[in-house]
């Protein structure tokens, strides 16, 4: 067992102590992480990570649900920041704000997106 402060050198324990030393990085990775748990809201930000930018009726069509269903989603990443937007006539565009977002996502795919059943993981 691993005491508590101990130094662990790994890379995802020396990530994990360097999130727990700002109170402000705590709650900013647990607000982005919040707002992109939900299934829907996370199939639009790998969309949105794969073009680059689309109008809300580009992500019904590509999405495959209501126009109103889309905008609840769009407005909850945008609030948090995730998600910014542009306005051109009357259509509203939609990109990720911030890279960091992308390496998140990048980084879940690496831990989910694998076949099981082939990889044996020991703990």
């Amino acid at each position: 067992m691993i005491e508590p402060g101990a130094d662990r050198t790994t890379p995802g324990a020396r990530a994990a102590q360097q999130l727990l030393a700002k109170e402000a990085d705590l709650q900013l990775a647990s607000r982005s992480l919040k707002a992109m748990a939900h299934p829907l809201r996370l199939k639009i930000l790998c969309i949105l990570g794969s073009i680059e930018e689309a109008s809300v009726q580009d992500l019904v069509e590509m999405v495959g649900t209501s126009q109103s269903n889309i905008s609840q989603h769009l407005s909850i990443l945008r609030d948090k920041e995730i998600l910014g937007a542009r306005k051109v006539a009357n259509k509203v565009y939609y990109r990720i704000s911030d890279d960091q977002i992308l390496r998140l996502i990048e980084s879940m795919r690496l831990a989910f997106c694998f076949n099981r059943r082939s990889v044996s993981i020991d703990r």
